[in-house]
């Protein structure tokens, strides 16, 4: 029987609580440590551990004194995103392999720094995972798979939209919600960061974003309520980016991804449509009229690609927000037992936060912006602003 990987969770707010929760159900995973800074909500973290009928982790403010404590293979970072840099460096100097909580961060410059960080550490054999669990979800790695594979053909265009609702109290309940400096953006960096690094993650390496946002419904806020996106992507294929928190009475994140052999949609994180030509004759003889959108006879296989709970209209997933997280971890286990590369990279999740980051700059800006220049530090200094692009003058202004 191979030994559970032991593990120490950084942040003892809801989102780590929900890591050690997974990590308690998860056969290969142990939690042997809690950090808080704030030792009460540490000690509060354990209780509920050790109510789940496993042993009692040790609980300490600081990493390095939970390293010095007991063993540890792997530590979850789960604090805020300015902690992200110094908690990973202190991990791997450590030996641990380490999962970072989404975002990776919400500035370029300390994102750069924890992908340096991973790099150095990957020589020495240690692994670096980011969380985006929605990779791991069925309908999401079906429809990547049939993108990746030839199975939609030629891929040509894609679709992330995140058509949800937020009320003026939900900005109102907190100092920093809907401001650039702690909640990192809006409806595209808080509701939409999932749906768009599933749209990159299936279309490939993002080129060029070009964007406009608004805020259109909200009061007190600095960010953006509404936003769209187009994106080319490098082999060619055209996206579209759809994100807001003013679409009453809050509706679904959507998925999709288009192809000359077959398309698919997701819809709230279930197969809602999938089709491939089943054969080279079927798309020889494929034919639409003037008076008709789709070919006849195009059957949606949506049921015999994933399990019934994982189709829009099937069973619910019992406890699907653990599920994503228990299906990624089974994933980082595996990729240190098997000394590989987890399935969530950080340099994956360094594209996709740089799809974000362009997009706001892009919108600020009031011009396309190459993904490239922004994750090699062109752009730092601009400072978002939404609404009405900024003008020759208003760009120097925008800058710090």
């Amino acid at each position: 029987m191979t030994t559970p990987l032991k593990l120490a969770v950084v942040g003892a707010g809801v989102i780590g609580r929900h890591h050690a929760k997974v990590a308690v159900h998860h056969p290969d995973l142990q939690v042997v440590a809690l950090v808080d800074a704030i030792p009460a909500a540490a000690t509060s973290a354990a209780d509920e551990i050790e109510a789940m009928g496993v042993t009692r982790p040790v609980t300490t403010s600081t990493i390095e004194e939970a390293i010095a404590q007991t063993d540890i293979d792997v530590v979850a970072i789960c604090s805020p995103s300015g902690m992200h840099v110094q908690l990973a460096e202190a991990a791997l100097a450590a030996g641990k392999h380490v999962v970072i909580e989404k975002p990776l961060d919400t500035t370029m410059p300390r994102a750069r720094q924890i992908a340096a960080l991973a790099a150095a550490a990957r020589d020495r054999g240690l692994v670096t995972s980011v969380i985006s669990q929605h990779r791991f979800d069925p309908a999401a790695a079906a429809v990547a798979a049939a993108a990746h594979d030839g199975g939609f053909g030629t891929v040509t265009s894609g679709l992330a939209s995140v058509a949800w609702y937020r009320s003026q109290g939900y900005y109102d309940s907190g100092d920093w919600r809907g401001t650039w400096a702690l909640d990192g953006g809006g409806a595209v960096m808080n509701q939409g960061v999932h749906t768009v690094d599933l749209l990159v993650w299936a279309l490939g390496r993002p080129v060029e974003i070009s964007a406009q946002t608004g805020l259109l419904a909200h009061d007190r806020i600095e960010v953006e309520d509404t936003a769209v996106a187009t994106v080319r992507f490098a082999g060619g294929a055209l996206g579209v980016i759809h994100c807001t928190t003013a679409a009453y009475p809050g509706l679904s994140a959507r998925y999709a991804v288009y192809g000359t052999h077959g398309s698919a949609i997701v819809d709230d994180d279930r197969l809602a449509y999938f089709h491939i030509a089943p054969d080279a004759a079927t798309l020889e003889s494929a034919s639409t009229t003037s008076n008709a959108s789709a070919v006849a006879g195009a059957v949606d296989q949506k049921d015999d690609v994933v399990p019934p709970e994982h189709v829009v209209g099937g069973p619910a997933e019992p406890d699907h927000f653990a599920a994503g997280h228990g299906r990624q971890y089974t994933d980082i286990v595996a990729a240190i037992r098997e000394g590989r590369e987890p399935g969530v990279t950080v340099d994956a999740a360094l594209v996709s936060l740089a799809t974000v980051r362009g997009l706001y700059v892009s919108a600020t800006l009031g011009q396309p912006v190459r993904i490239d220049d922004v994750i090699e530090g062109k752009y730092d200094d601009v400072v978002p602003v939404v609404g009405t692009p900024a003008t020759a003058t208003a760009t120097e202004g925008a800058t710090r």
